[in-house]
């Protein structure tokens, strides 16, 4: 019993892991990664389970707790991700401007036969991001669109997203940022136009495929404001 689960175990890491890295170099699509990484969730919790109760059987905790601790650690990655995924809506553009969303450009190119449109999704999607992230809206930063614009192109820039775009006539910033566990691509764009007491900030993010977002979209967008916010003054 100690050694299926430990064999069980061992399966279930190794589906953990091919699954995101055959999702991410392009051997299948995310569809068959994520079933993946669920199935690696049933192994290493039958696992673990086995090599538990082999342990109480036998008494041979030393073999038995190699089973349990692989069996709990495969068990913990895609428990973390449902974690991340309560109460988070099936969508997958945001933006702190859900009235006017800032539009992609340059990017479209790349987008060019992705899941998702890069149109946005309209009052339906506005009303669910609402709903799920109100804290998300426009920064206005206490500086003239130049100064701005230069500060937001530093932060997307210092977090590891790829400038796509960079045009200070329009105000606008187009970045790619992959995800690290699945290699998802998505887009960013930043928006910097004058407004009442400075300048104004927003950001979209939207993923190329999938239907939710586990709100990695939302966090994206406040890694950008916090940088900014902390960067010079804002109201």
């Amino acid at each position: 019993m100690i050694k299926i689960g430990m064999i069980l175990s061992v399966l279930g890491a190794v589906l953990l892991l091919a699954g995101p890295l055959g999702t991410r170099v392009g051997v299948w699509p995310f569809v068959i990664g994520f079933l993946m990484l669920a199935l690696s969730l049933l192994l290493g919790l039958v696992g673990a389970s086995l090599a538990l109760a082999g342990g109480l059987k036998t008494g041979q905790w030393a073999a038995a707790a190699a089973g349990i601790v692989v069996g709990l650690a495969v068990v913990s990655v895609p428990s973390v991700i449902v974690v991340f995924a309560r109460g988070t809506p099936p969508i997958h553009d945001i933006t702190t401007d859900p009235d006017d969303p800032p539009l992609f450009v340059a990017i479209l190119p790349l987008r060019a036969g992705a899941a998702n449109p890069p149109e946005y999704g309209g009052a339906q999607v506005a009303d669910q991001q609402r709903a799920a992230y109100p804290d998300l809206r426009p920064l206005v930063l206490q500086a003239d669109a130049g100064q701005a614009f230069d500060r937001a192109l530093a932060a997307v820039r210092d977090l590891g997203w790829d400038v796509v775009a960079q045009d200070r006539a329009s105000g606008r910033i187009e970045a790619v940022d992959t995800t690290f566990w699945f290699g998802f691509r998505d887009d960013v764009v930043v928006r910097v136009r004058g407004a009442a007491g400075g300048t104004r900030i927003d950001v979209r993010s939207k993923s190329r495929v999938g239907v939710g977002d586990v709100g990695t979209n939302a966090r994206r967008i406040r890694d950008l404001l916090r940088r900014l916010e902390a960067g010079a003054g804002s109201t």
